[in-house]
């Protein structure tokens, strides 16, 4: 569980998407952002909530938000992912996870009386300052651009 709370500076950073595209967290100022971290491409309920966030993606961009998804997986996977889906917003590889650990969002799980480690699914929504506005740790993966706007009643 991240240690980070509602009205904490969300923490920089600065990466590069699957097609290399830079990207900082601070070319975002001026705009709200929903920074999401999940588990893995391809697995059911990433899929889910990389598609509901798609299949919004242009009421949410009308209502001022920026996109950018984030998990461990490498550039090809994402490339992949992101071209099957046809998903338009940015994709960051982090197979190092010093973004995923910046936001403390790595944890050991249990699945199936496993444990296991990775990405708790977890959701920030950054203000147009870099502060973070909320913190979704229980992600409705089909329905997750709804429960942004309705959490946030917008």
């Amino acid at each position: 569980m991240t240690h980070l709370k509602k009205g904490d500076k969300a923490p920089e950073f600065e990466s590069f998407s699957y097609n290399g595209d830079k990207i900082s967290l601070k070319d975002f100022i001026g705009q709200k952002v929903i920074l999401f971290f999940y588990p893995k491409d391809n697995t059911p309920g990433c899929t889910a909530e990389n598609c509901n966030l798609r299949d919004n993606y242009q009421l949410l961009k009308n209502k001022g938000f920026a996109i950018i998804g984030i998990s461990a997986d490498d550039d090809k996977s994402h490339e992949k992912f992101a071209k099957k889906f046809n998903l338009p917003f940015p994709l960051i590889p982090d197979k190092d996870k010093k973004i995923i650990n910046s936001y403390n969002v790595w944890d050991k799980k249990t699945f199936m009386g496993k444990i296991t480690e990775g990405i708790n699914r977890t959701t920030f929504i950054i203000d147009e300052n870099g502060f973070i506005l909320h913190i979704f740790t229980k992600v409705d993966t089909a329905n997750h651009a709804k429960q942004i706007l309705d959490t946030l009643n917008i």
